[in-house]
């Protein structure tokens, strides 16, 4: 290996390392975004009864929870 090839190959190392430095950063910011629980979605709980026993939204006409079964509080 001649030594223009030797720093070739150190400049494609730290060319690999410095994207892969990149890319693990912004999928921590991501994460870090994602761990708030904000949702860029909007979801409207409103008219919604939650279930006491395995907390899934309901409608507010509903008498059984539509994931276990268990009786809504009226």
């Amino acid at each position: 290996m001649t030594e223009s090839q030797g720093l070739l190959a150190l400049i494609v190392a730290a060319v690999i390392g410095l994207a892969a430095s990149i890319l693990i950063l912004g999928r921590l910011r991501r994460d870090a975004r994602d761990a708030t629980g904000d949702s860029p979605y909007a979801a409207s709980t409103e008219g919604e009864t939650r279930c006491p026993r395995c907390g899934m939204g309901n409608l507010w006409t509903d008498r059984e929870c539509i994931a276990c079964g268990a009786k809504l509080p009226e």
